[in-house]
């Protein structure tokens, strides 16, 4: 099974680019340029989901989740 995950691209002063998954709390990388950005943030999405299988934590799954909206009578 294929995860997806919405990455966050932050351009720096010096003109390379931070780059953190939401759903994964701390999963962070540097790439120095958008491409290379990209690339290094599936490889640090990989790592990190690794990691929680060797841990047995669970894994965030976002991919293609609706959102609950909650109505207004159940407030």
């Amino acid at each position: 099974m294929q995860l997806t995950y919405k990455i966050l691209l932050h351009k720096e002063p010096e003109g390379a680019y931070t780059v953190s998954v939401p759903a994964l709390p701390g999963c962070i990388t540097y790439g120095k340029n958008i491409d290379h950005a990209i690339q290094m943030a599936k490889e640090a999405i990989e790592l990190y989901i690794e990691e929680l299988k060797t841990r047995g934590e669970d894994i965030a799954d976002v991919t293609n989740k609706p959102k609950k909206r909650q109505r207004q009578d159940e407030k």
